[in-house]
């Protein structure tokens, strides 16, 4: 059976609603014996009173809320420009008016916002120097912005709707969700920080690859490890080829004059042994620079941090360096290199210890992801935190200047990573390894 629709239930309750007093005063103009005309009369003008109320009633009833359903279609479809005039909070249809006011008014600014914050985004990824692309679940290109046209050679109206197989990035959307590769595009080529991630539009997966190129950052900080090399090179090869020069040409005048001195063979083997010492001291230095750029690979062991500490602790005999016992954790990891490692940075804490007749002490903490050991002096502290990893740099005046920078080299190629600061707790500098339980060897 067909529903009867709201308009006609209102109208018939407005005539039910009027029906007995219509009767009543037909009924009573007939008793009282009124002649036909004014019955015809008086009975047409109250059918028309109450046909008329009933009708208005039912406007009055529907009117606004049709007014309420088209503001609520409006907004709706985008349209938040339309308002309910004569709202007023006198009444509680008034009440839904300013609300329905109200809720267009917000819909309209966060509206505004959205377009807002969406122009900002497109003009920030058309700007950057990183290639964005977006994929649906089906894998075909979303969106695309500047630096992704470049690189692939293409203007996005041609990119847009085609697969990533088609575009030649299906391999980049397999595989870890973090790397970094090497790869040629139709636009460039060279090395590629890679990321991805999901997010949702319209209920759908989506994936977001992001590109960025390393080759310009890594030329940068090639010509800056050039020019570090050169000035340390540099530095140590002219201390020791200027006195070399200075004594080789007083040997040379010596021996060129026609009667030499009673002491000139004193001068000449002192002289040679100057030479000599000053050409094992840049040996030693050409030996230790091949030493911290040959460091191998690190073969990967089970190590026990607790018999490592205690094993490295126990060589170091100027000092008695207090262990502080932590939990049983094993690490895979490389055990010759982390022996060097210690010994580095225990050496520097007695070192640093003997200064001020402090104290050493070498402990261990950690979970089941990572490990941090830690070397705490009391010695002076640091006085120079910039240049600690910088090889050859060293305030000592026996140092070789490698010892942190081959240590911060160890740990780097477990995954982990080493700092060095003075303590804040007491006087002395304080070095932390921390270092994964499950390292894996860095290229």
């Amino acid at each position: 059976m067909k529903k009867i629709s709201f308009e006609t239930r209102v109208l018939a309750l407005a005539l039910a609603a009027g029906l007995p007093g219509t009767v009543v005063a037909l009924t009573l103009l007939v008793v009282e014996g009124y002649s036909a005309k004014v019955l015809w009369t008086f009975g047409l003008l109250v059918m028309g009173f109450w046909l008329g109320f009933a009708f208005a009633l039912r406007e009055r009833v529907v009117r606004p809320l049709q007014t309420l359903s088209n503001l609520l279609a409006a907004l709706l479809e985008g349209d938040y420009s339309i308002r309910s005039r004569g709202a007023t909070t006198d009444d509680a249809l008034g009440l839904a008016m300013l609300e329905v006011n109200a809720l267009g008014e917000t819909l309209r600014e966060q509206r505004l916002g959205a377009l807002e914050a969406s122009a900002l985004l497109r003009t920030v990824m058309e700007e950057i120097e990183v290639a964005i692309f977006a994929f649906d679940d089906a894998l075909k290109l979303r969106l695309v912005n500047r630096a992704g046209e470049r690189l692939l050679d293409m203007p996005a109206e041609r990119m847009s709707g085609r697969t990533a197989q088609a575009l030649g990035l299906a391999e980049l959307l397999a595989g870890e969700d973090q790397r970094v590769v090497d790869a040629t595009f139709p636009g460039a080529r060279g090395r590629w920080d890679l990321r991805r991630s999901m997010f949702r539009q319209g209920g759908a997966p989506h994936q977001l690859l992001v590109l960025s190129d390393l080759s310009k950052t890594l030329r940068e900080e090639e010509l800056i490890a050039w020019q570090r090399l050169i000035r340390v090179l540099s530095h140590e090869i002219n201390n020791s080829l200027a006195p070399i020069k200075s004594i080789a040409g007083s040997l040379i005048t010596t021996l060129s004059r026609g009667q030499r001195p009673a002491d000139a063979d004193e001068d000449l083997e002192r002289g040679l042994g100057i030479i000599a010492g000053r050409s094992e001291a840049l040996q030693r230095f050409m030996a230790s620079y091949a030493r911290l750029a040959r460091l191998p690979a690190p073969e990967l062991a089970p190590v026990d941090v607790g018999d490592w500490v205690r094993r490295v602790v126990a060589l170091e005999t100027r000092l008695d360096v207090h262990v502080d016992t932590g939990p049983h954790i094993v690490i895979r990891a490389d055990g010759d290199q982390l022996d060097q490692l210690l010994i580095n940075l225990v050496r520097n804490g007695v070192d640093a210890a003997l200064e001020t007749g402090g104290a050493v002490s070498v402990g261990w903490s950690g979970n089941s992801e990572r490990v941090a050991v830690q070397v705490r002096d009391e010695g002076p502290g640091l006085a120079d935190t910039t240049n600690l990893f910088v090889p050859f740099f060293t305030t000592k005046r026996s140092g070789s200047g490698i010892g942190l920078a081959l240590s911060r080299q160890i740990v780097d190629a477990h995954g982990g990573f080493l700092t060095v600061e003075n303590r804040k707790d007491s006087s002395g500098a304080i070095a932390t390894i921390t270092l994964p339980v499950q390292a894996s060897s860095q290229p």
